[in-house]
């Protein structure tokens, strides 16, 4: 029977199973995301994430306390150095699990999980292209006006840089002839 349990066991047994996930939670600080199956993942989420909010308390207590989850003292100080930094104003939600498909030897299925605020395609990248996102209610017409203007204004500021160039080429020449002339 299954009364009770409430996190997947992955078969293993309990020091098996802790070893595996400090060892996985280690890695993924370390190297801001890591492939394994999607039944490890969800566990690792539920391992890794109470521990990236208590890094948000850089206090001496806190750091003991994630050290006894992740044995692993670099894991630690990079944790509360880089990874607390970047995610100071988030509320939770540090992990993003990505299915990648099977697993050809015995069809388990896979994924990536990585830190959310490490990912610049996902972070930065979404949020330029949705201002960017065209209409079907004639908003190209502005575009074209707009790209027109911005094609125009280059043209108006080479003369400008053109007589900025001669202007120092004259210096130049009056530099020259003053040195000549002493």
């Amino acid at each position: 029977m299954r009364h009770g349990k409430k996190f997947n066991h992955l078969g293993r047994t309990a020091p098996h199973r802790k070893a595996m996930l400090a060892n996985m939670a280690a890695s993924l600080i370390e190297h801001k995301r890591i492939n394994t199956t999607v039944a490890k993942a969800k566990a690792l989420k539920l391992y890794v994430e109470p521990l990236i909010t208590k890094s948000k308390t850089d206090s001496t207590h806190s750091r003991r306390i994630v050290f006894g989850y992740l044995k692993n003292k670099y894991a630690v100080s990079t944790l509360f150095r880089d990874v607390a930094e970047k995610v100071a104003d988030r509320p939770g939600g540090y992990t993003r699990i990505i299915k990648t498909g099977n697993r050809l030897g015995d069809n388990a299925e896979m994924c990536m999980i990585e830190l959310v605020d490490f990912n610049e395609l996902y972070s930065n990248g979404k949020a330029t292209e949705t201002k960017a996102r065209k209409s079907r209610r004639g908003g190209g017409a502005k575009k074209k006006v707009e790209g027109s203007a911005a094609a125009e204004a280059p043209k108006q500021a080479e003369p400008k840089a053109e007589a900025a160039a001669k202007e120092t080429k004259a210096e130049a020449k009056d530099d020259k002839s003053t040195e000549a002339g002493e």
